[in-house]
């Protein structure tokens, strides 16, 4: 059951076009399902909530989508911010459609000329709301064409960071996120990081379904036994006991790619924050040499050994734009 997770940054009243509302969190999901030749695929839509008062759920989505979607109303600081937060998470596939107020007016070159600048040059652009099942095919085409590359991503390790956990009577504790990387069947020890405490998969649910094992894309539901309800919270990740999927960062070092447009410059002693697989973690920078940052995190930030997915840099008092840019040459010390 192939899943594509899309970030869509738009009206509700768009979002409903494209799928059946689930549930709601500090963001919102929206699902079609469509079945060929017996398979059943799934556009999983997920819209982050109270952007621009709130980061952290749009960088929250971005950790999970391939695919991007936003809706155009206007041009401001706003959708300056979010286009970055697209090009920093490296969601390369993409669809900006025009959809101006009534009354109000979006000019199509100034949406390419910001769309490029900020590195989303292969974008899709629609000048008009194009007809939801026209978009939808173009997804699913899409989703064909990332068959081997998510293939390849399923070999690699278990990663799950995880949103929401609950006790269910008659079940147990419950962890719920969506998987990054490999594969989660029934039965399975896993380690939930960053505690080290291990637990047994006793069962795992995917659109409201038991199912034997869970793959990548996926929200699932993992039913745990053994393991205290203490040990999970948001932002920690379940991956296959001593796998060595992530590494811990107490302080890292790494050198700043900046962000499209971000004009100011991080100085030793400010207080930031790291962006990675649901974690939100506030650090602090001990030093800067020869373009090299070392910054010294408040909790050990864990990051996937392959260094698959990015490490967003934000600065929430920085104004406009929050986003600094991306860790590149990333290595604990």
């Amino acid at each position: 059951m192939p899943v594509l997770n899309i970030a869509l940054v738009g009206s509700e009243d768009f979002a409903k076009l494209l799928g059946k509302k689930g549930d709601v969190r500090d963001v919102e999901s929206y699902v079609h399902k469509d079945i060929v030749d017996g398979e059943t695929r799934i556009l999983s839509f997920i819209r982050p909530l109270r952007h621009p008062e709130r980061l952290r759920p749009l960088l929250s989505v971005l950790n999970v989508a391939k695919v991007g979607i936003v809706e155009i109303s206007t041009i401001d600081a706003a959708l300056g911010e979010i286009l970055v937060a697209f090009s920093t998470a490296k969601i390369s596939h993409g669809h900006a459609i025009i959809s101006p107020k009534d009354g109000d007016w979006v000019d199509c070159d100034q949406v390419k000329i910001i769309l490029s600048q900020a590195g989303l040059e292969d974008w899709n652009i629609h000048e008009k709301m194009p007809d939801e099942h026209e978009l939808r095919t173009s997804l699913f085409t899409l989703m064909d064409s990332l068959k081997i590359e998510r293939e390849e991503v399923e070999k690699a390790p278990l990663v799950i960071p995880i949103d929401q956990h609950f006790n269910v009577k008659g079940v147990g504790l419950v962890a719920i996120g969506y998987v990054q990387s490999g594969t989660i069947s029934k039965h399975d020890e896993i380690m939930v990081l960053p505690v080290g405490e291990n637990g047994i998969t006793r069962s795992l649910q995917v659109m409201d379904d038991d199912v034997e094992q869970s793959r990548t894309g996926d929200r699932v539901g993992v039913a745990i036994r053994n393991l205290r309800e203490e040990a999970l919270h948001r932002g920690c990740v379940l991956t296959h006991a001593d796998s060595g999927a992530l590494s811990k960062h107490q302080i890292s070092e790494f050198s700043l790619s900046t962000a499209p447009f971000q004009k100011r410059k991080l100085s030793e002693g400010d207080v930031i924050h790291g962006a990675i697989d649901l974690q939100f973690i506030v650090g602090r920078v001990n030093s800067i040499d020869d373009g090299k940052l070392v910054v010294e995190w408040e909790q050990p930030l864990w990051i996937q050994t392959n260094n698959s997915d990015p490490l967003i840099i934000v600065q929430l008092d920085a104004g406009n734009m929050r986003i600094m840019g991306v860790a590149e040459h990333l290595r604990a010390i």
